[in-house]
């Protein structure tokens, strides 16, 4: 499987954008997809993750990201609303044809593929 991150881009305090993944290949129908990211300097955390269109998120964007699936089109979404500045880094989609259990499903380990980034920049 490969991965495909976009929507990636420059957008104010307070707006949106939405960051696609599209796999191709060998779909992980009932793996889980999960989205995460590196701000500069910093360590790569987890964002958010899907399973049977179950979503789990870190606290710092709950509530204001949310994690979709469009299953017919291979294609995961994430849409990120209210951004701040502190949501500036490069956001990597990450899949596991595993079905992880809810308590793996922010571990990057756990993720055997690997998108190649989309960049977001928060700033006005």
């Amino acid at each position: 499987v490969q991965l495909q991150a976009s929507g990636g881009g420059l957008v104010q305090p307070g707006g949106s954008l939405r960051l696609s993944c599209v796999a191709s290949g060998r779909a992980f129908s009932r793996g889980v997809t999960g989205w995460f990211r590196q701000a500069p300097g910093k360590e790569r955390e987890f964002v958010a993750s899907i399973r049977w269109n179950v979503g789990k998120y870190a606290d710092s964007v709950r509530g204001r990201f949310t994690i979709s699936s469009d299953n017919a089109k291979n294609t995961v979404y994430l849409q990120m609303n209210s951004l701040s500045p502190e949501d500036t880094a490069v956001y990597y989609c990450a899949a596991t044809p595993r079905g992880l259990i809810h308590s793996q499903m922010n571990v990057a380990e756990e993720y055997e593929c690997w998108g190649q980034g989309t960049l977001v920049t928060v700033s006005s």
